[in-house]
């Protein structure tokens, strides 16, 4: 397996590996990662169809990506997802995928078309007061010190942030500033989250600063993300022969260590057993974010739990047969009580709510086209509370006047300011109440309002934010361990370089990876986007995240100002003073 950059090796038809006509395939988990290696085992690997078995403990497929109309009860949604154009690999993926919309297109051009049509952008990224946008969203409020603590992560090698929070990188400064407040609520960060999955971050989207604040950044699915992205996926794989086995929970893969190799040998299921041979290629999702998920309703708050799923024991029974196996502990255990567990779709049963949301979108929420752009975030809510509306219909079986919104908060526990109460103990209703009175909803109108014109459907997600946590160096097993024949992981809890978990991306370029190796496909696969060392990006980052000042504009010491005015003459008429030019820094 190699990485390579453009465009010569993007859409090659590589050379049927040797021998794959007696292999065949077992992908445990049937999400966005399960899904995307059955498809390149059969366009890249050229293995048949029928060779390829999925096996998952749920009744369908999609893993987290998930959207869901369930009669009687209603929409539901646990999250979304946001893209952008550099997803290399999940493009890659999807260019090879018919679409179930249009004929003779595939899922990338859907998409792409659609992008072009409806480009996303926000209108509106954090109001406060009862629905007032803040006074300086569209600015960072970033303070010299602590632009100066965002290029000291960026600097850092990563091995030395292993141990540390982000608290311990950034203080007050940063903080208080709008450019947190984008960052945390747009990717889901808590200050004791990881500071090595920040510097990922920052450097994997260092070309998209710009268009943070106004998300100008983000992609949107037409639908939501089952119909849109899993159904064509499904759709082709069926269609291919592949073979999915639904409510088959795997409880182990029992791994034989001689010989100085790791062979899988046997799939053990609660009703029974497979046994493998070095021909049978094994690819294992392991852990979930969504796992254990629990659904509550309008009148119930989703039950709280933190038992382990089926994928968690899994990779608990994988990781005791050897510590290269990864330490699923450090994802699934002691997660803080403050964090993010909770999320609720509202259905918006008429346009009563649409002049709330015309005032900060200038827009109309049933005209099929962007509503939100993205997250709109509440900066003096107590759950920190965000929520997203996104091209209606979200779901195609909506009513023509129903309206479908995600809602989540960052604070679990944490009492509400108009509801008294910590999110997680709520109902879907008060959750709702909650989202109106931050909306400017007058207070004596909204528990009408939300009973006669809401329903919310709340979810509990105890691990939702697992990704995130403090991790070392081998907690995540490699994608491929070492000297494993037939054996690899793939998702977020396995470890790539430099691409940034909780991403679309992550899990295609895990499990492009994994097949890759064990096939010996060859062919490159795209490596990670690599602004973060075009000279280009960086100074273009400079100027946004000093709210677009010039150098001569910007607060430095007087020392480092006589500094740069001698710099800047050093650099006239070379290369540079034109990429400071062309970034607006001079």
């Amino acid at each position: 397996m190699r990485y390579t950059n453009g465009n010569y090796e993007a859409f090659v038809k590589p050379k049927k590996p040797e021998q794959v006509d007696q292999k065949s395939a077992y992908i445990i988990g049937a999400g966005l990662a399960g899904l995307a290696a059955a498809i390149f085992l059969i366009r890249d690997g050229q293995m048949k169809g029928e060779k390829i078995h999925i096996l998952d403990e749920l009744t369908l497929a999609g893993g987290s990506l998930d959207g869901s109309f369930i009669p009687h009860d209603g929409f539901v949604v646990r999250g979304g997802r946001e893209m952008e154009n550099h997803f290399e690999c999940l493009w890659d993926l999807f260019r090879s995928v018919p679409s179930l919309e249009l004929e003779g297109a595939s899922v990338l051009d859907e998409f792409y078309q659609l992008d072009r049509e409806d480009p996303n952008s926000s209108n509106c990224r954090i109001i406060e007061k009862c629905g007032q946008r803040v006074a300086d969203d569209g600015q960072f409020t970033l303070t010299k010190k602590a632009q100066e603590e965002i290029v000291k992560l960026f600097l850092a090698k990563e091995s030395s942030l292993t141990g540390k929070t982000i608290e311990d990188c950034f203080t007050k400064d940063f903080f208080q500033s709008n450019f947190w407040i984008y960052w945390c609520s747009m990717f889901a960060f808590e200050r004791w989250h990881s500071a090595v999955e920040m510097r990922r971050y920052i450097l994997r989207f260092i070309h998209h600063i710009k268009g943070l604040p106004d998300f100008s950044a983000l992609k949107f699915t037409k639908y939501n993300q089952y119909d849109s992205l899993v159904k064509p996926m499904l759709s082709f794989l069926e269609n291919e022969g592949v073979d999915f086995q639904y409510d088959s929970q795997v409880q182990n893969v029992e791994v034989d260590f001689s010989n100085g190799k790791k062979v899988a040998k046997k799939l053990v299921l609660a009703d029974r057993s497979i046994d493998l041979t070095e021909n049978d290629l094994v690819f294992v999702t392991n852990g979930s974010i969504t796992e254990s998920s629990t659904q509550g309703s309008a009148s119930q708050a989703a039950p709280e739990t933190h038992e382990l799923g089926g994928s968690w024991k899994l990779w608990k029974n994988l990781a005791a047969q050897s510590k290269e196996f990864g330490r699923p502990e450090a994802f699934c255990e002691n997660l803080p009580k403050e964090s993010w567990f909770v999320s609720a779709t509202v259905t918006w049963k008429d346009l009563v709510i649409q002049p709330y949301f015309e005032k900060l979108t200038q827009r109309e929420l049933r005209s099929g086209k962007i509503v939100t752009g993205g997250i709109i975030t509440v900066k003096d809510s107590n759950w920190l509370l965000s929520f997203t509306t996104h091209r209606q219909p979200h779901f195609k079986e909506q009513g023509n006047q129903e309206t479908v919104t995600w809602v989540y908060g960052l604070f679990s526990n944490k009492l509400g300011n108009y509801i008294k109460k910590p999110i997680e103990k709520c109902t879907g209703e008060e959750i709702t109440q909650e989202l109106l009175y931050h909306l400017g909803v007058p207070e004596e109108e909204i528990a009408t309002f939300a009973h006669e014109h809401t329903n919310t459907i709340p979810v509990y997600m105890p691990f939702i934010t697992s990704y995130f946590m403090l991790r070392e160096p081998g907690d995540r097993p490699l994608v491929i361990p070492e000297e494993s024949v037939n054996l690899a992981f793939m998702g977020n809890f396995a470890e790539t370089k430099r691409d940034t978990v909780f991403t679309t991306e992550y899990s295609v370029r895990t499990a492009m990876e994994a097949v890759y190796r064990l096939l010996d496909i060859d062919r490159g696969i795209p490596e990670v986007w690599a602004s973060a060392y075009d000279i280009r990006e960086l100074a273009a980052s400079i100027y946004y995240l000093s709210d677009k000042k010039k150098l001569a504009e910007q607060e430095l010491p007087f020392m480092q100002k006589i500094a740069l005015n001698f710099g800047l003459k050093k650099l006239k008429g070379t290369v540079i003073e034109e990429v400071l030019e062309e970034a607006n820094l001079l």
